[in-house]
């Protein structure tokens, strides 16, 4: 795949016609940010001299932004120097946005002489132009040139997140999706500020990264999928590429390997995984927590440590998630054991713990994140958990998950946590959802998609658009700008934007599209 961006390539959308109606100001952007000032007198018109200014170490940014606006304008948009004012365009000034605006936030001012965005690091310049790029016509996400003017409402923004993490979680191993459409997902999902993919890896219909040391993981569990489906995996090269492509965008991958339960690939694969020694059948229905690794066995341990280690060599970023629910045929003896063995092994291939929140029993270190995935509005565990000092991650599964259906008449999705429309999904705070849990205790928000019914990149992109929109706005927003009648007036020109990048979405009945 090509160094390319929304849109991407052979997905053109049907035709967009911009409406003065449909115009966006700075008052539009989503995820809404801290401060926003129209200014109706400072529309600035990007043209065919228009440059894009940008010192040494925020060339990169630069040229991701020339990237977003040079197919559809069919203008050069040079990256040229800072001292370099002799044609207007958009500068951006790294260092020296001040301290309000922290790693990832950022000014903007769009003026009738040009556009500034300003921020502290590359990550904050980053998010910027995710707002910058709304305040364009929608049709400035096609891929061929489209002959229009290119205005840009005059304003001023202040922005800078609620919660550092800010996550989509993709599900690869019920059903396999492509480097490429991986790359698409992110591409996809970054242009909402989201800065991490956790990327689930392993579970019972399917192991989808290569472990050199245990090369059957990948030939034998990689083969099944959902269905009957086919399967695939990642070689350890095309997970680097993944990684490498998700960090030009900014965003860290957290990889998961499912443990102890959810190995019903692994245990296929291997029968040394299992305590009577012989391979397991593989499994392609979507039943859930009869599998379990053998907690007593060495054999267990090597494994995992195996993994782990392959898996920390490959990954850049902090963390790597170690699963941990729905184990219902692990005692709660040897689920505890078998963290206390595990545990340690992230720390010594240099890596912090994220799991799901089920792991709290066993007393994960204060670095870990626990990821609450529940319902339910109260969990003691996980509460004295916080109290000992993890951060938790909010992904409530009747708000925050996307492969649940919008209604009965979904074509996709499942419903085991409810009909989540688009504003059931909007409608919460993880400061507030869980009785206990404070604003300080939590490390962000999470927008899990999992495939059992999803085969192809339309089916993610209707699942998750428009509610991964609303999860983004609720990481990085301020609490006190959460309002459902203006966020559906925002998220109704998104549709303009979505459509013209080839995005499947949810037309729900709750928003009033353009």
């Amino acid at each position: 795949m090509g160094l390319t961006v929304l849109g991407l390539p052979g997905l053109t959308g049907s035709a967009v016609a911009d409406n003065p109606s449909a115009e966006r100001t700075v008052n539009d952007i989503v995820p809404v940010p801290v401060q926003a000032q129209a200014d109706p007198n400072g529309d600035f018109t990007l043209t065919s001299d228009s440059v894009i200014r940008a010192e040494y170490q925020a060339q990169d940014v630069a040229e991701y932004l020339g990237q977003l606006l040079r197919p559809a304008t069919g203008f050069a948009l040079p990256v040229v120097d800072p001292s370099d004012r002799s044609k207007p365009g958009i500068t951006l000034c790294l260092g020296d946005a001040g301290p309000d605006v922290g790693n990832e936030g950022y000014k903007l001012a769009v003026a009738n002489d040009g556009i500034t965005l300003s921020a502290n690091t590359t990550d904050g310049l980053f998010e910027g132009i995710q707002s910058l790029r709304q305040l364009f016509p929608a049709a400035i996400n096609k891929t061929d040139v489209q002959q229009q003017n290119w205005t840009v409402s005059g304003g001023t923004v202040l922005d800078y997140p609620r919660f550092a993490r800010r996550g989509a979680m993709l599900d690869v191993a019920r059903h396999f999706f492509t480097p490429d459409q991986v790359k698409r997902y992110i591409d996809e999902v970054a242009q909402y500020k989201i800065n991490t993919l956790h990327l689930h890896l392993t579970d019972d219909q399917g192991w989808r990264i290569e472990i050199k040391s245990w090369p059957k993981l990948a030939e034998i569990g990689g083969q099944t999928a959902v269905n009957g489906d086919p399967g695939g995996y990642y070689t350890q090269d095309q997970y680097t590429d993944i990684v490498n492509y998700a960090a030009s965008r900014h965003i860290t991958v957290v990889p998961e390997v499912d443990m102890p339960g959810h190995t019903n690939a692994a245990q296929a694969s291997y029968g040394e995984l299992n305590c009577d020694g012989k391979p397991v059948p593989p499994r392609t229905d979507i039943e859930v927590g009869y599998s379990s690794l053998c907690i007593p066995s060495p054999t267990t341990y090597k494994f995992v440590e195996d993994v782990i280690s392959e898996l920390a060599a490959l990954t850049p970023g902090p963390y790597i998630d170690l699963g941990g629910d729905e184990a219902h045929s692990t005692s709660p003896a040897d689920y505890n054991a078998f963290y206390q063995k595990v545990m340690p092994l992230a720390a010594q291939y240099d890596k912090k713990i994220q799991a799901w929140h089920n792991i709290v029993v066993a007393n994960p270190p204060t670095s870990a994140i626990p990821e609450y995935w529940d319902t339910a509005n109260s969990n003691s565990d996980v509460v004295a958990a916080a109290g000992r000092g993890n951060k938790i991650l909010m992904a409530p599964a009747n708000k925050a998950y996307l492969d649940m259906k919008y209604t009965p008449d979904d074509p996709l999705g499942l419903h085991w946590a409810g009909y989540v429309e688009v504003k059931d999904s909007y409608d919460w705070d993880p400061a507030t959802f869980l009785q206990g849990l404070s604003e300080d205790q939590i490390a962000g928000v999470e927008a899990p998609i999992w495939s059992e019914t999803l085969r192809t990149s339309a089916d993610i992109e209707y699942q998750a658009f428009p509610r991964l929109a609303g999860i983004a706005e609720i990481g990085w927003s301020p609490a006190a700008t959460h309002n459902w009648d203006s966020y559906r007036a925002r998220l109704a020109k998104q549709g303009l934007i979505w459509t013209a990048q080839g995005i499947n979405f949810y037309r729900s009945p709750q928003v009033d599209w353009k």
